[in-house]
């Protein structure tokens, strides 16, 4: 296994641990910013993942699978979290989780036809805002600035993951015309 898929690999095991110290009544308080730090370490091996795997051309099968579910794991886990600690409603959770299905749904559809769907700049940003309204919301800072940009992190993160939708089924519409 090479040291991008490692990365990948990392970033997945990294997921229960981050769940417990934010969710375990046992690390209150504290446990929120170990669980930060570990979603940052997580973020940051999916940064390195990909920029290792193409600049020494290590990318592998198991990496183009494995990388975007690990991305999805992680993201997902933690915006789950936000619902169970209350700090984040479930409506936006589930429009969120829902573009997930539906872009990984379009993309296996795409490979069957042997069309590789790449990641756009909105999929980008939308990924970028995301984590960062999740460190936000995490850290739960009790002042009238960082609530603000919760809220404002929340409301553009879920604004890119609708645009993004938008942009992937717009420019893969010929997918959708293969199945008829």
């Amino acid at each position: 296994m090479n040291l991008p898929n490692k990365l990948t690999m990392l970033r997945v095991l990294l997921i229960p641990l981050f769940v417990i110290f934010l969710l375990v009544p046992y690390f209150a308080g504290n446990g929120k910013y170990i669980a930060v730090i570990i979603f940052i370490i997580a973020s940051l091996t999916d940064l390195l993942d990909g920029k290792i795997a193409r600049r020494y051309n290590m990318v592998t099968n198991f990496g183009k699978f494995m990388d975007p579910l690990a991305d999805k794991l992680l993201v997902c886990s933690a915006l789950i979290c936000l619902v169970e600690t209350k700090q984040l409603a479930a409506w936006i959770v589930i429009i969120i989780i829902a573009r997930e299905f539906i872009i990984s749904g379009f993309r296996l559809i795409a490979a069957e036809q042997k069309i590789v769907i790449a990641a756009s700049y909105w999929g980008k940003f939308k990924t970028t805002f995301q984590m960062l309204m999740i460190i936000v919301l995490i850290l739960d800072i009790d002042q009238p600035f960082f609530r603000m940009l919760g809220v404002a992190l929340t409301y553009i993160a879920l604004a890119l993951t609708v645009i993004s939708l938008i942009d992937y089924l717009y420019k893969n519409k010929n997918v959708m015309k293969e199945q008829h």
